[in-house]
């Protein structure tokens, strides 16, 4: 194996978006990595259903519903 041609790993912080904070290993060259959903908030480990929203594709759907039905 090659040495000196692997990034280094180092501890990083996540930022969810609902405000959990955690560390993982990353070869990232950040310090805090952001995400939309972590462990704590996704509705397959909450047991909930939350509607995940990304650039307004439900109201793009709702919209060519309503068209298709009238």
């Amino acid at each position: 194996m090659k040495k000196d041609i692997h990034p280094a790993y180092h501890q990083i912080s996540m930022q969810c978006a609902c405000g959990n904070k955690f560390p993982v290993g990353s070869a990232a060259p950040k310090e805090v990595l952001e995400v939309e959903i972590c462990s704590a908030c996704h509705p397959f480990y909450t047991g909930g259903s939350k509607l995940v929203d990304t650039a307004g594709r439900v109201e793009k759907f709702k919209a060519r519903l309503a068209k298709k039905k009238q």
